[in-house]
């Protein structure tokens, strides 16, 4: 469920950009007060997903929109199919039929190839995990589509969560050192955030669990039996992370080492927008 006052903020947004002076195509050739339906024609297989985000699209801009739902957020979609049906001032349709498809076109891309990776970690501990890896001011609806397919989201931006990543660690001086100084902050301003370390060798590993008062370790770029020896280390003290260019064909051997989760950024950057159309009704 996302939340409505930034939702809100991304179709005003989103609409401003579009419309700009007027959809003058519209203006000039239908009238103001004729009424229209539409429906949402699905026409490649998939995970559906952006249903929320379509609905509100057409109340923000026609508080007395009908819309009429034959599917949900999650379903699994068939070409042929319909997700919904809506019925509103033609104005509405024609200005919000662009935004409506480019979300939830996109959002059913992501949620489809995440729920390619769920499927293959369907008997493992092992979770999937996005990044901030996102497009620019659509992260909410790309991190929500991996929600939809399954996956797990990871710290929404650099507000949530502290990660210390090998630039933190390097320009700050080491893994102790910038971990010593976050906890400092943290307790200074009382943020109750959590904090994830990244590691890039066992060394690293061995001085996380020195230092302590994290957790979460990421293990960057290790091989499948380099993990399975840093988990030998930390011995369930810490959360655990995989990362670094695991793809669809290697996950499961990462997930058969134990690993809590896996973040893998191309479930939402290889991503592949999925075919939808908003069709007119001829009444």
């Amino acid at each position: 469920m996302l939340e409505e006052s930034a939702l809100n903020a991304f179709i005003r947004s989103a609409l401003a950009e579009d419309i700009g002076s007027g959809d003058h195509s519209t203006l000039a050739s239908i009238s103001p007060t004729a009424k229209g339906r539409a429906v949402l024609k699905i026409k490649e297989d998939g995970i559906l997903a952006g249903m929320e985000v379509a609905e509100a699209i057409f109340r923000w801009l026609d508080m007395y929109t009908m819309f009429t739902p034959h599917k949900q957020d999650g379903d699994a979609m068939k070409a042929g199919e319909t997700a919904f049906e809506v019925t509103a001032a033609v104005h509405t349709l024609l200005m919000a039929e662009r935004l409506v498809l480019n979300c939830m076109q996109r959002m059913s891309g992501i949620a489809t190839l995440t729920h390619q990776y769920v499927e293959k970690l369907k008997g493992y501990h092992t979770r999937i995990l996005d990044t901030r890896k996102t497009t620019p001011n659509f992260r909410m609806l790309e991190k929500e589509a991996v929600r939809i397919g399954g996956g797990v989201n990871h710290r929404i931006g650099l507000y949530d969560m502290v990660m210390l990543k090998d630039n933190h660690i390097d320009f700050s001086g080491g893994i102790t050192a910038a971990v010593t100084k976050t906890v400092a902050y943290l307790k200074e301003r009382q943020l109750p955030l959590k904090i994830e370390v990244e590691t890039r060798n066992l060394d690293d590993v061995k001085e996380v669990l020195a230092v302590g008062q994290i957790d979460r370790i990421m293990l960057d770029n290790f091989t499948p039996a380099d993990i399975v020896k840093a988990l030998e280390l930390i011995n369930g003290r810490f959360e655990t992370e995989a990362s670094g260019g695991i793809t669809l064909d290697t996950l499961e051997t990462y997930a058969k080492t134990g690993v809590d989760y896996i973040s893998v950024g191309a479930i939402i950057h290889h991503a592949v927008s999925l075919d939808l159309s908003l069709k007119a009704i001829i009444l």
